[in-house]
């Protein structure tokens, strides 16, 4: 059976993350999963690991942002060897900033492997997770996602799989394509068109459309 994790960032809205924790332990969590707003400042950090281990949470894998791997590598490893991170995944790219190519997509591959050799050499796995947008604009093996993993060879693959639906691809061959670099999974639903507007139509495993077996 996988570790289940839970990511932070779905309870940014609800409350003080203190109460977050302490009712993820309450009902049977062991690890949760980090996002950059979580670390901002060494304060933060401080209140986090203390509220961690309150909670007997480890923190195993986290988000962090391409700019603060890139500018900050040093200070964001202080923060991995806090919580005791196993992985650290980038997840996203602004819509302005993204490559309109296959060559550009493999050069931003490139720029993540590099920006995550620090982490690597840390012995702390690193690799991108997804949105909707890589596997748009070309056909399956051919789209960003494939030219941003040939591109940086050493990235691990967090895997959202519902997003990946989201933009009308099949999640089967892609598990069959990369299953030796998926190292983590998101799990989320997709709600029923019209449905779950204040949550960007996202609807709680096995309530949505989502054929998860």
């Amino acid at each position: 059976m996988p570790d289940l994790s839970y990511q932070l960032y779905s309870s940014r809205n609800h409350g003080p993350l203190s109460e977050t924790l302490k009712m993820l332990a309450e009902i049977g969590y062991k690890q949760v999963e980090g996002y950059g707003a979580l670390y901002a400042s060494l304060d933060d950090l401080s209140a986090l690991v203390d509220s961690l281990e309150a909670n007997n949470l480890h923190m195993a894998t986290a988000h962090v942002g391409l700019d603060m791997l890139e500018d900050e590598a040093e200070r964001f490893l202080e923060i991995a060897r806090a919580v005791r991170l196993e992985a650290a995944f980038v997840p996203h790219i602004a819509a302005d900033q993204r490559p309109t190519d296959a060559a550009g997509w493999r050069a931003f591959g490139a720029r993540l492997d590099a920006a995550g050799a620090p982490l690597r050499d840390a012995g702390i796995g690193f690799g991108w997770h997804n949105h909707d947008f890589e596997f748009k604009g070309g056909a399956p093996g051919d789209q960003p996602i494939d030219h941003i993993l040939a591109g940086g060879p050493g990235l691990a693959f967090e895997f959202d799989v519902a997003w990946c639906v989201r933009a009308g691809a099949d999640p089967l061959p892609v598990i069959d394509r990369y299953g030796d670099r998926i190292v983590a999974a998101h799990v989320k639903d997709i709600a029923q068109a019209g449905e779950k507007q204040d949550e960007d139509g996202w609807a709680d495993v096995g309530s949505g459309i989502m054929d998860w077996p």
